[in-house]
């Protein structure tokens, strides 16, 4: 039995998304959201989010958990953009997985559009179409 890795997928490559096919044949397992411990910002004016955890006012994103393999989640890594990171996070339950995240420095430097009150990457790409 090959090796697999949990990932939650919270950006371009959920189900619907432009990026959907950089998860290969991966199993999507379940819908699920963080725990409350996490910003969500709009990297680059929109490219993609970047997430990073909280000491306090965080929130819980939406996303979707998939099973990759070891070849797929290296895939996966090499096609993220620039600075992204994986680390493992807290999800609803006390379940954990890995996601890609984004060093807050950089977001702060930049002062990237913290899109947190939209409550997830869809809801807030949907939103600016509708704007």
């Amino acid at each position: 039995m090959s090796e697999t890795r949990r990932v939650f997928i919270c950006g371009s490559a959920l189900r619907g998304q432009p990026d959907h096919h950089n998860l290969g044949e991966a199993k999507f397992i379940k819908e699920t959201k963080t725990q409350p411990l996490y910003r969500l910002h709009s990297v680059q004016n929109g490219w993609h989010p970047g997430i990073y955890s909280v000491e306090t006012n965080g929130i819980s994103i939406p996303g979707e958990i998939y099973e990759l393999s070891l070849a797929e989640f290296s895939y996966l890594a090499e096609n993220e953009p620039p600075n992204m990171y994986p680390e493992s996070i807290l999800l609803d339950g006390d379940e954990t997985a890995i996601a890609f995240l984004y060093p807050r420095e950089l977001v702060e430097e930049h002062n990237w559009e913290d899109i947190s009150q939209y409550g997830g990457w869809v809801a807030y790409k949907d939103a600016i179409k509708k704007s």
